[in-house]
């Protein structure tokens, strides 16, 4: 199995048309991804080649539902045009959107998710600022590379796009059920707590990975939750041991203040709810490796 994207999912593209839409479309479609048309109000009713397949253009996510069946959308938008993007894809009640772009303005992305959540959460928001999700062996959406890893047991849900691909990579040869990129900026959609619940009621889940780094306290919450809700074992990498103290440092969420979102205070969070925690990448992925020998 796989979580949130399986190879049953139908994927539009939001944006297809646009320079970021049709590179990733076409690698997606490479991947064996069921793409299956994109959205461009201004281009409904053309149609668009990506790597040799022919694909529809639709004028809103709901026409290219109603015409393709499709349950997921990945969004290429540009930032401007994000927020109206995802409340259509709301609107249309898909069960899916992926919101790859990055600076989305943070009072945008607050509206959207207040939007979706006020409409009951029928359409799960994975970002905005992420690489999207793969699960190995059955579909990709998003920007995440293909071929680094193999299908296996392992769920991954990381704030970070390139340590998820440094992960998938050193643990390739495990491989893994699904990969999650929740993204870093300040107000995302699915959280580590998300994540953490679907792996451990995915049977084809052993063990869970999971990614955070400097900044606010969603790692607290997730230690928390963890203790009360999660068996299956954990292996945790928090980015930004050496990060100095009052700077953001890469995604909008990285920045602390005092001891208060350090990578130290996150470590002994985890730690304490009994999540094995690396210091470096590899590090973590030399636990889990160890985790899934001896299983």
């Amino acid at each position: 199995m796989a979580i949130f994207l399986t190879g049953e999912s139908r994927i539009i593209v939001q944006g297809i048309t646009g320079s970021e839409g049709r590179k990733h479309g076409a690698r997606m479609l490479a991947a064996g991804s069921n793409v299956v048309g994109g959205t461009n109000p201004r281009k409904a009713g053309q149609t668009i080649e990506l790597g040799g397949t022919e694909l529809p253009v639709f004028g809103t996510v709901a026409d290219a539902m109603d015409a393709t069946g499709a349950d997921v959308s990945v969004g290429f938008v540009p930032p401007p045009g994000t927020k109206a993007a995802v409340i259509e894809a709301v609107d249309a009640n898909i069960p899916l959107v992926i919101v790859i772009t990055e600076g989305v303005p943070v009072h945008d992305s607050a509206e959207f998710w207040a939007y979706a959540s006020a409409k009951g959460n029928r359409t799960r928001i994975v970002g905005p600022n992420c690489p999207g999700i793969a699960s190995p062996g059955k579909s990709n959406a998003g920007i995440i590379p293909a071929d680094i890893t193999s299908e296996g047991r392992i769920g991954l849900v990381s704030k970070s796009g390139t340590l998820t691909y440094q992960m998938m990579y050193e643990l390739g040869d495990i491989g893994f059920s699904t990969a999650v990129g929740i993204g870093g900026d300040p107000i995302i959609g699915t959280t580590h707590i998300d994540c953490l619940q679907a792996f451990q009621d995915d049977p084809e889940t052993d063990a869970i990975v999971m990614i955070g780094e400097i900044g606010g306290d969603a790692e607290e919450r997730a230690a928390a939750y963890i203790e009360r809700h999660i068996s299956k074992p954990v292996v945790a990498y928090v980015a930004g041991f050496t990060a100095p103290e009052g700077k953001t440092m890469g995604h909008a969420g990285a920045i602390i203040s005092g001891s208060a979102g350090t990578a130290q205070a996150k470590k002994e969070a985890l730690e304490k709810v009994g999540v094995r925690v690396g210091r470096t990448p590899s590090g973590a992925a030399r636990l889990v490796r160890e985790i899934m020998q001896g299983s």
